[in-house]
C-alpha cells in the first residue's frame, strides 16, 4: 500500500535515501508502476504508483535523504493509459535468471548424466550407481536430497572446480523419500535414505558426509522415519585437510545412528566391498541385505596389512560364504536390484497392513505333520501354507538353523514368526538358534509386530559339546527377552513341546502368550518322552536282562507316557487353551492378536546380535 495525501501527493514510507527517480513531470503512469526507489538499512524499497494518472510534480532528486511521510511526487488520478511500459510487462515465468542458472548447473554436475565415465565404469562392473539405487528404491518423484552441493573438505590441496567435478555430494547421496506409498499410503511411506557413492573417493567417509549423515539421522529421529542405508566403501578419509583434526574420533554419526536402534526400522544393504566405517554402520542395522559378491569386514586389506596380519585381496576379507552362516547377513541376494526389492518388501511389514491378500487352502495343514511322531517334516512348508501367499520373508536362514525366523502376513496383517526346525537337531534349541530367536523377538517388539511361535522342540541342546558354546548364557536370552516383550505372543504347538525349550518358545511359560493351543499331533512334558522313561524307570528297565524284552518294556512305557502327555490330555487340565483343527490356525492368530497395534519405538535398542 502506497501512502498518499488528499492532494495526490505520494509520501515516503520510511526514512531513506533516494537512489532512483524513475519518472519525470508530465509522465503518464499505470497503477503499480515504479516511481521512486528508496534505500533504507542497506535494502532497496520500491515506491509504486497508487493509481493510474499523470505525474504533476517530482519533489525529490536522486541522492537526497527523505523522512518518513515526506512528499516524493504528485500523481493526479486519470483514466488508465494503454501505453505499455517495459518494466510493467508481466515477467516470463519460464525465464531462468543467471543466479538460478548457476544453481542448476552446480546441481547437474553431480548427476549421473554429467558423469558418463564414472557411470560406465560402474556398469562395466555389473553394478548400479548410488543414484540409480535410490531411484529404484524410492517412489517416483519423492526423493528430496540433502546436501547435493557439498564437496570434499580438501580445498587446501585441490581447486574448487576440481572438487565440484570429482567429489559431488562428498560421496554420500542422502535425503527423504517415500517407499511403498502405493501399498501403505503417503504418510506411512516416509523414510530417510542414504547411499555411499563408491565412484567418489572409493566411498570413504569424509568430514562433510559425516555431517550429512548427522543431519539425516537427526531428522529421522525427530520424525520417527525408517532409514535405508546403502553401505559401500571404506572408513575415514585422511585426505580431508580443511577441518583441523587429530584423530577424527569426535564424529557423531555412529552414535546418532546407533541411537536410532529400537526407535525406527534400520535397513542396511551391502554390495561390493564394505569395510571399516561403512561396515560399522551396516552392523548397526536391524537387517543386513547383501549381494553374493559382497565382502564385508571391520577392516579392509590396507588396515589388515598395516596391522601385520597378512596380505589379502578385498574379496577374501569377509565373503558371503562366511558372513551369512555366521549370522552377519540376514538375507543374501543376487544383485543390487534384488537387494532393493527385498529392502522395500522388508520395510512394508513395518508400514502397516495390506487390504488385498490370498492364502493357500488351510486344510493342507492337517497333513503337514506326519502321524509318525518321529518322522521329520519341512516346517517351512507349514509356514508358507499358514501365511498369506508370497508373504514370507525369512531372515538369517543360514544361521541358527534350529529356529526359523520370518516376517509374514496373515489376512494382510504383518507378524513376526518363530518356528522350531525338526530337520536340525530334532528341533532342539542350541546357542546359535537361541541368539537368533532372542534378537528376532527384540526386533518385533521394537517395531510393534505381534509374534507367532510354532513350537516343536525337545528342549534346549545339552551335552559337553553344547556347553562349550556357552549354552547356559545364550539360551537364557530367550527367557529374558520373552519376559520383557510388549507385543502379544501366540503359540501353536505343532508336535513337541518339552522342557525349558518349549517354555522359552512361549515367552517363559505356556500361560504368557495370549493363546497357547496345539494341533492334534501335540505332545507336552517336562522333558522328551524317551529321556523321561529312561530316567524315571531306570531301575525297572535294568531289572529286565533280556534286551528284546527290555526294549518292549521301554516302548510300552513310552507309549504310556505319550498318552499322558498328548495335547488332548494337557488341554483336559487346562495347561493349554485348546487342541484345534490345524485349518483353524489362522483364525486363532488373527483373533487373539487383533488388539490395536502398539506404537512402534520405545525399546532401548535392538541387539546387533
Amino acid at each position: 500500500m502506497v501512502d498518499q495525501d488528499m492532494n495526490g501527493g505520494v509520501l515516503a514510507p520510511m526514512l531513506g535515501t533516494v537512489v532512483r527517480v524513475a519518472v519525470s513531470d508530465g509522465a503518464r503512469v499505470r497503477a503499480g508502476q515504479q516511481l521512486v526507489v528508496l534505500e533504507s538499512m542497506k535494502m532497496e524499497h520500491i515506491v509504486a504508483a497508487p493509481h493510474a494518472g499523470v505525474v504533476a510534480r517530482v519533489a525529490v532528486a536522486e541522492g537526497e535523504t527523505v523522512r518518513r511521510d515526506e512528499r516524493l511526487l504528485d500523481v493526479i488520478e486519470a483514466a488508465d493509459t494503454a501505453e505499455e511500459h517495459t518494466e510493467d510487462v508481466a515477467a516470463d515465468l519460464d525465464t531462468v535468471r543467471a543466479d538460478l542458472d548457476e544453481v542448476r548447473r552446480r546441481h547437474a554436475v553431480g548427476q549421473d548424466e554429467q558423469r558418463p565415465d564414472a557411470v560406465a565404469k560402474r556398469h562395466d562392473a555389473g553394478r548400479r550407481t548410488a543414484r540409480e539405487n535410490i531411484a529404484a528404491l524410492c517412489d517416483e518423484g519423492t526423493f528430496l536430497e540433502y546436501g547435493p552441493l557439498v564437496v570434499a573438505a580438501q580445498r587446501q590441496r585441490r581447486s574448487l572446480a576440481d572438487l565440484i567435478e570429482r567429489t559431488p555430494a562428498d560421496g554420500l547421496v542422502g535425503g527423504l523419500a517415500g517407499i511403498n506409498g502405493a501399498l501403505v499410503g503417503e504418510e506411512a511411506a516416509r523414510c530417510a535414505v542414504l547411499a555411499y557413492d563408491a565412484t567418489v573417493l572409493a566411498g570413504t567417509q569424509g568430514a562433510y558426509n559425516h555431517l550429512k549423515k548427522d543431519r539425516l539421522f537427526d531428522v529421522a529421529a525427530r520424525r520417527r522415519l525408517p532409514v535405508v542405508l546403502y553401505a559401500e566403501g571404506g572408513g575415514g578419509r585422511p585426505g580431508d585437510v580443511d577441518i583441523p583434526t587429530v584423530s577424527g574420533l569426535q564424529v557423531m554419526a555412529f552414535h546418532l545412528f546407533a541411537k536410532l536402534s529400537g526407535q525406527v526400522p534400520l535397513v542396511g544393504i551391502a554390495a561390493g566391498r564394505c569395510f571399516a566405517g561403512n561396515a560399522a554402520l551396516l552392523g548397526c542395522c536391524d537387517v543386513v541385505i547383501a549381494t553374493r559378491d559382497a565382502s564385508i569386514g571391520m577392516g579392509g586389506p590396507a588396515m589388515i596389512e598395516g596391522g601385520g596380519l597378512g596380505t589379502y585381496e578385498p574379496d577374501e576379507v569377509g565373503p558371503i560364504d562366511v558372513q551369512s552362516p555366521n549370522g552377519v547377513v540376514d538375507v543374501v541376494v543376487s544383485d543390487e536390484n534384488e537387494a532393493t526389492e527385498v529392502a522395500k518388501r522388508y520395510l512394508s511389514y513395518f508400514q502397516g497392513p495390506l487390504t488385498e491378500w490370498a492364502s493357500a487352502d488351510q486344510r493342507r495343514l492337517r497333513q503337514a505333520v506326519p502321524e509318525n511322531r518321529v518322522r521329520v517334516y519341512d516346517v517351512r512348508s507349514v509356514v508358507d501354507t499358514l501365511a498369506d501367499d508370497g508373504s514370507v520373508l525369512e531372515l538369517r536362514g543360514d544361521f541358527g538353523e534350529g529356529i526359523i525366523t520370518a516376517l509374514v502376513r496373515i489376512e494382510g496383517r504383518p507378524y513376526g514368526l518363530l518356528a522350531n526346525n525338526p530337520a536340525h537337531l530334532g528341533g532342539a534349541i542350541d546357542s546359535e538358534a537361541a541368539d537368533k530367536a532372542s534378537r528376532f523377538m527384540q526386533l518385533c517388539d521394537a517395531h510393534g509386530l505381534p509374534i507367532v511361535s510354532l513350537c516343536d522342540t525337545p528342549g534346549f541342546m545339552v551335552g559337553p559339546d553344547a556347553e562349550r558354546t556357552a549354552t547356559v548364557r545364550h539360551v537364557s536370552r530367550m527367557f529374558v527377552t520373552g519376559a520383557n516383550l510388549r507385543v502379544p505372543l501366540c503359540v501353536i504347538v505343532l508336535r513337541k513341546a518339552y522342557g525349558l525349550g518349549a517354555m522359552a518358545m512361549a515367552g517363559g511359560s505356556l500361560t504368557v502368550p495370549v493363546a497357547t493351543v496345539s494341533w492334534p499331533t501335540g505332545e507336552l512334558g517336562g522333558m522328551g518322552l524317551e529321556g523321561a522313561v529312561k530316567l524315571g524307570y531306570r531301575r525297572e528297565l535294568d531289572a529286565v536282562s533280556d534286551p528284546d524284552e527290555r526294549q518292549q518294556l521301554f516302548d510300552q512305557m513310552v507309549a504310556m507316557a505319550y498318552e499322558h502327555g498328548k495335547a488332548l490330555n494337557a488341554a483336559s487340565v487346562f495347561e493349554i487353551d485348546d487342541v484345534i483343527d490345524p485349518a483353524d490356525t489362522r483364525r486363532w492368530i488373527t483373533t487373539t492378536l487383533a488388539e490395536p497395534p502398539r506404537e512402534p519405538g520405545g525399546r532401548p535398542f535392538v541387539d546387533t546380535w
